[in-house]
């Protein structure tokens, strides 16, 4: 059976990232990012356990953690290494627009192997982190459905060999 660990991750979901629903940094206090510290390092921690060393109630803990999370501040994962849970590949993949690139990250997060898509500035309009089952799997994501997309130009692919680090603990910073 793999390990996994379970952490929290700051980022909102792709629902609303970019929406005015989602809560900004200058709305969680210091107590918040306290409980947000301590479900970083184990998040199975209980809140009473949380409540005691920041010297709130459990029931201030509960609340606060289900309004984080009803505001996609956060969310409670097991976060797992893709390649150990028996897919063949990970890949990293830049893609090039021509055009609305919104309408094209939408189209790939739309996609469900696609798990990571972020608009950025550089040689890339878009990243997409995607896994795949096999290299036949790989190759119809590439071709079939990320090269099909009106408005992608190009596309370059980069084959994860192995997950060296992984973590979510820098929301608190």
């Amino acid at each position: 059976m793999p390990t996994f660990n379970e952490e929290v991750s700051t980022a909102p979901s792709s629902r609303d990232r970019g929406s005015a629903n989602f809560a900004s940094a200058s709305t969680i206090d210091d107590v918040d990012r306290r409980i947000i510290e301590a479900l970083q390092r184990d998040g199975r921690r209980p809140y009473g356990s949380i409540a005691k060393d920041i010297g709130v109630s459990e029931a201030a803990v509960r609340r606060r953690v289900q309004r984080l999370r009803d505001n996609d501040i956060m969310q409670v994962v097991a976060v797992t290494d893709p390649l150990k849970l028996g897919f063949a590949r990970e890949a990293l993949v830049g893609i090039r627009v021509h055009g609305d690139v919104r309408i094209v990250a939408d189209k790939l997060a739309a996609i469900d192997e696609c798990n990571y898509v972020v608009m950025c500035a550089g040689s890339f309009d878009i990243l997409a982190e995607i896994v795949a089952a096999s290299d036949d799997a790989l190759v119809h994501l590439l071709n079939d459905a990320i090269r099909s997309i009106p408005g992608v130009t190009e596309v370059e692919s980069f084959l994860y060999l192995k997950l060296t680090k992984q973590t979510f603990t820098w929301g608190t910073r």
